[in-house]
């Protein structure tokens, strides 16, 4: 058991509570709004700006009037339903009940004991490791080949990103009918070179290689537009240097190529780690529906589950925490661990 016992059983809120609770929110719109401050009021007075510039902005309040539409947006639609989601967190809610406990870490401390909840987390992790590296594999590939000077590679490049354009529900849907055990198309290709049809649907391993397979395709076009868009960023004359020295077709895409890459490759790793914890509900869902026995439901699924489906809304925000502080957590290890190996420029 962690040690929280001094909050863990509370049965019900107190004042001491309520004072926890505002110190909370202050606390996090402090986050917010230090920052601002230290760009729009002690930022210009530590700099030599013009004076045309600073008799524009002299005043405080300008800035703030500027921005207060935005903030507004940001206050109502971000930073208050994260505080809201933190303070749920806390507390018992139940549907149609008019108390609501306050007691505090203990929906944190269930999930780190739930054997289900542990399981979704290691799916979700296996499932985002395969859409990661498969997905940037075969984007680069893909985009090494579209990138040469063919005829109608215009049009061929279109064809190869409009799968972005189209939500994950429906990337969902297409792969449902391809591995559909009744017509789809997945089985009649097996059928007819193997003699076997594959339970996708119903067998563990397979449920999660369809979701993984429609993962990927959706994501693809977004990677290859970018891997594209930097390999005609790398120089020619390097690759040129290298075969004049001998180095065959692999070794300049290897050594040359791929390093000059990397700031996309860096990009498009935290992009589609992000894509496979919270964009992968829709596809999930049309798919699988999290099953079978639970093979496919990873924590974005789960939080729907326990929070729509089973009306544990405080368990589901304790775990829309988690899996907040969960992906900034493997975000900052990637900028800390991956980011200083990036190479930029020649």
């Amino acid at each position: 058991m962690v040690p929280l016992n001094f909050c863990t059983f509370e049965p019900e809120r107190t004042p001491a509570d309520n004072f926890l609770g505002i110190l909370l929110v202050v606390v996090g719109m402090a986050i917010c709004l230090v920052p601002l401050r230290w760009w729009f009021i002690v930022r210009p007075q530590e700099r030599h700006a013009p004076r045309a510039i600073q008799g524009t902005f002299k005043g405080w309040l300008t800035p703030w009037l500027l921005l207060l539409p935005t903030l507004t947006v940001l206050v109502l639609f971000l930073y208050y339903p994260f505080l809201d989601t933190f303070r749920l967190s806390t507390l018992i809610v139940q549907p149609r009940a008019r108390r609501t406990p306050f007691v505090c870490m203990k929906n944190f401390t269930d999930l780190l004991g739930d054997p289900a909840y542990l399981r979704s987390l290691v799916i979700t992790l296996a499932i985002t490791a395969a859409i990661v590296v498969i997905g940037l594999l075969v984007s680069l590939l893909i985009a090494s080949v579209a990138y040469q000077p063919i005829r109608g590679a215009g049009v061929y490049r279109t064809l190869l990103v409009w799968s972005y354009a189209i939500s994950p529900a429906v990337a969902g849907l297409i792969f449902f009918v391809i591995f559909n055990p009744i017509g789809g198309i997945a089985n009649h290709i097996t059928n007819n070179l193997f003699g076997v049809q594959l339970a996708w649907f119903t067998d563990p391993n397979l449920a999660i290689l369809s979701v993984i397979l429609a993962s990927v395709w959706k994501s693809l076009g977004f990677n290859i537009l970018f891997y594209i868009a930097g390999l005609q960023n790398v120089p020619n004359d390097l690759r040129e240097a290298a075969a004049i020295d001998g180095a065959n077709t692999f070794q300049r895409f290897w050594l040359i190529t791929v390093p000059m890459l990397s700031p996309i490759t860096f990009f498009l790793v935290i992009t589609n780690i992000t894509y496979a914890f919270f964009d992968l509900f829709g596809t999930i869902d049309t798919m699988t529906a999290g099953g079978p026995v639970g093979a496919t439901t990873t924590l974005i699924y789960r939080i729907y589950q326990d929070g729509f489906t089973e009306g544990r809304v405080s368990y589901a925000a304790a775990q829309s925490v988690i899996l907040f502080l969960l992906v900034i957590g493997i975000t900052y290890l990637q900028f800390r661990t991956t980011a200083r190996r990036v190479t930029y420029g020649a």
